[in-house]
């Protein structure tokens, strides 16, 4: 496994890497026993359509991705890959796309464990009643990525 820091226009931002996928970005510099840094052609392919997609010049991300986590999170995270750029949807929505209606919490703990926050835009993801809830990167960051979805 590979990681590389670089400092984006949203602040600092870590990938991570193995082989041919990206495994994870985090908004905070941690150290992975047995990952080695490296800035690979794919953690800076990944870094240049991140910033096309803070720069407004990109809607969708090409980068292979591949998230580890249970089937539950697996599929929580696939519906969040279905909200359409510059939407949003309620925790209780996406319990209704992955067809458990009653798991808004469950949803909510797995968009919290989300690896790729940004690219599985877990950003997308509010309140019933439309309010900003909790983000990896703080809600400054949330809100900085849906303005720029916003246009």
């Amino acid at each position: 496994m590979f990681y590389y820091t670089h400092k984006t226009s949203i602040g600092r931002l870590q990938v991570f890497a193995e082989s041919e996928y990206i495994t994870g970005i985090s908004f905070f510099e941690r150290k992975t026993q047995n990952a080695i840094e490296k800035e690979t052609f794919l953690i800076r392919q990944m870094y240049s359509e991140l910033e096309e997609y803070f720069n407004g010049k990109r809607k969708s991300f090409e980068v292979p991705l591949k998230p580890s986590g249970t089937s539950f999170q697996q599929s929580v995270w696939k519906a969040l890959q279905e909200i359409p750029y510059g939407e949003t949807r309620s925790y209780k929505q996406i319990a209704e796309m992955i067809g458990k209606p009653a798991a808004c919490r469950a949803v909510g703990m797995a968009n919290n464990r989300n690896p790729i926050p940004i690219v599985i835009p877990c950003h997308r993801v509010v309140g019933t009643n439309g309010d900003l809830t909790g983000y990896a990167g703080g809600l400054d960051i949330k809100r900085k990525l849906l303005e720029i979805e916003k246009g």
